[in-house]
């Protein structure tokens, strides 16, 4: 089931966005993400989530700023059955058009959003990582 995400989910959210980032970038060095838990748990609350939940349990979340897709996150034992597909057609319906950044390392995130009718428009680096990154974008 995807719902809205309520109060209540923010720790297992995340948890969940801390494990996923830290499996998916391992080009990272692990203190990135654990110095900005706190900064994104303070605003995640403002930003739009959908919640993937089955028997009560979270299993993925996607994370928007207006357009913009902050992340698709994934716990490690669901991935690949599905999930980020259902939750990112779930905000397509709702959107006319989605943007994000991806890490270029990140190649299975990349050929997803690729798969998923997302085009890359530009190429730049983070400043936070030093890592190059797309901006990919998608419309009806």
């Amino acid at each position: 089931m995807i719902r809205e995400f309520m109060l209540k989910d923010l720790d297992s959210i995340m948890e969940l966005w801390l494990e996923t980032n830290k499996q998916a970038h391992d080009f990272i060095d692990n203190s990135y993400w654990d110095n900005n838990f706190k900064p994104v748990k303070e605003m995640l609350p403002q930003s739009t989530i959908y919640v993937y939940e089955h028997n009560s349990q979270i299993q993925g979340f996607i994370g928007l700023i207006d357009d913009y897709i902050a992340g698709i996150f994934i716990s490690k034992d669901n991935q690949s059955r599905g999930i980020g597909k259902k939750l990112l057609n779930y905000t397509k319906e709702k959107y006319m058009k989605l943007s994000l950044q991806v890490y270029q390392r990140n190649a299975r995130a990349v050929q997803f959003y690729l798969r998923e009718g997302f085009t890359i428009s530009k190429e730049q680096i983070d400043e936070g990582t030093g890592e190059i990154e797309y901006i990919m974008e998608w419309s009806r």
